[in-house]
């Protein structure tokens, strides 16, 4: 997708979703006491943000890596765990292929981070302090909320927006633009007194959060300088953060005063952060510019940043398919006593694809005995299997990692795969089922399901659990089927599996 009609997209869906939520509202809702509860119940939240991941997803709006992801999601339950308000709210955080500076929650715990903000920030802590931010926009309830105050106006509003998210999801950004355009313009201004006073407790919850967590308390209003320094210097072109969280005065000056009140604490920046920023560089531009921009980057590194340097550069070689470029760098890495498995899983998928596939399994055995739980070893190791022509060994680690409550479309998409090269029909259907229904596509997700059980073979327990799950999910999309203004369920926009068949 290009980046402006991701950005269009993203900033379509962030503003969409309090409205059309409202939609989807029943007027049969218990009176719980709570004006935001009576509007869309936590339940319902959830199940909204669910089904507009999927959307996201099919348009392309979440990255694909698993490294940067992991990052993330680690970074952000470290964040929500000193939150009381945060129990029992599951959260997802996931990034977005887009250079934008920004951030933002969608309903049901799902936060998305732009690649541009990780590269804009000065520090892990500044990083945190903006995750902290939209924490609390979550735990607080904020979309909730404003759905409480909307008017009539805006709740007329939704339609449009949802008919733009549609357009921008089907590769129609014409269409996309005038359509969100004409349906935020009378949205924004009577929602901007709510704006501003959710930024405000989402900044002071997001605070507290922040020094829970032990990080940097002076990081929130360095931020903030530092997006106000932008906007100073890009006038044409002030930070997508600033659009979507107005940053007044008050808001700096209020953070500053938290700041000074904390006690003093110097926090450096995890190795993790450093390498998550430098993979972020390799994809800046065209590949064989990101591998000259990253060169010079390692000629003037200092002897601290050099190993991270090294890193970006063999990542950037890696996407400009210098395998033996990028190998190189990792031996180098190897050698000084730098170790770290997103290195690792590196130099992994550079034997693999360059056709080394013994060498990459050995490469990950070792690395998944270090690092056994790194995300993008527990990946790439079995895929690495798969094409080395292992399927036993395969299904069997993927297996374990499932039982081990690791279950994603990733993982059963490759138990899928391992499943049908050993010819066992069952297990592979119910595996793309899986795969199909955690990226919310139920349609698809039953259809797979309902195959696997037409399938002979396999064994009874199996055979039990694809019978539960099919009449789950059946309840599932009769519920979301019986919502007025739901979104297409089939077709328009849903990632599609490959199918694997049995020999």
């Amino acid at each position: 997708m290009h980046r402006p009609l991701r950005t269009l997209l993203c900033t379509a869906l962030a503003a969409a979703l309090p409205l059309t939520a409202s939609i989807a509202a029943t007027s049969q809702l218990p009176d719980l006491g709570d004006p935001a509860s009576d509007v869309l119940s936590r339940a319902q939240e959830q199940a909204l943000g669910e089904r507009s991941m999927a959307q996201l997803r099919a348009a392309g709006g979440v990255l694909d890596d698993p490294e940067i992801n992991a990052y993330l999601q680690q970074l952000g339950a470290r964040l929500a765990a000193s939150d009381p308000a945060t129990a029992g709210q599951p959260f997802a955080f996931f990034a977005v292929p887009d250079d934008a500076i920004n951030a933002f929650a969608m309903p049901g715990g799902h936060i998305g981070v732009h690649l541009g903000l990780l590269l804009a920030t000065g520090s892990e802590s500044e990083l945190a302090a903006v995750i902290a931010h939209e924490i609390s926009h979550v735990s607080q309830r904020h979309i909730a909320r404003s759905m409480a105050a909307a008017s009539g106006s805006q709740m007329a509003s939704a339609a449009a927006l949802l008919a733009g998210i549609v357009a921008a999801a089907s590769g129609q950004p014409q269409v996309a633009g005038a359509a969100i355009a004409g349906a935020t313009a009378g949205h924004l201004q009577s929602q901007l007194n709510y704006s501003r006073e959710h930024e405000r407790e989402a900044d002071r919850i997001g605070f507290a959060l922040l020094v829970r967590a032990g990080f940097d308390p002076a990081a929130m209003p360095a931020f903030f300088r530092r997006m106000q320094q932008l906007t100073a210097t890009q006038e044409s072109a002030m930070p997508a953060y600033l659009r979507s969280h107005p940053l007044t005065t008050e808001r700096i000056a209020d953070a500053e005063d938290r700041a000074l009140s904390a006690r003093y604490r110097q926090v450096e920046d995890s190795t993790d952060y450093r390498m998550v920023q430098s993979l972020v560089r390799s994809y800046r531009g065209e590949p064989a510019q990101a591998v000259a921009d990253l060169a010079d980057r390692l000629r003037s590194a200092t002897a601290a940043d050099r190993p991270y340097a090294r890193y970006g550069l063999a990542a950037a070689r890696l996407r400009a398919r210098d395998h033996d470029g990028a190998l190189a760098d990792v031996a180098a890495l190897d050698a000084s006593g730098f170790r770290h498995p997103m290195a690792d899983a590196l130099a992994g998928q550079a034997l693999a694809q360059s056709g080394r596939l013994d060498a990459a399994v050995a490469r990950y055995q070792v690395a998944l005995a270090r690092f056994p739980n790194h995300r993008q070893l527990i990946e790439d190791y079995p895929r690495a299997l798969l094409r080395a022509g292992h399927h036993a060994d395969a299904a069997r680690f993927v297996a374990r990692r499932i039982e081990a409550g690791s279950a994603d479309a990733p993982l059963h998409l490759l138990a899928a795969e391992a499943n049908a090269g050993l010819g066992r029909r069952l297990d592979s259907h119910y595996h793309q089922g899986e795969a199909y229904a955690a990226m919310g596509n139920l349609p698809a997700a039953i259809e797979q399901l309902t195959i696997a059980l037409k399938s002979p073979g396999g064994d009874d327990i199996t055979r039990q659990i694809a019978e539960s799950r099919l009449r789950a999910l059946r309840n599932d999309l009769h519920q979301q089927r019986g919502r007025p203004g739901e979104p297409p369920r089939a077709g328009l926009g849903y990632r599609s599996l490959p199918a694997f068949t049995s020999p």
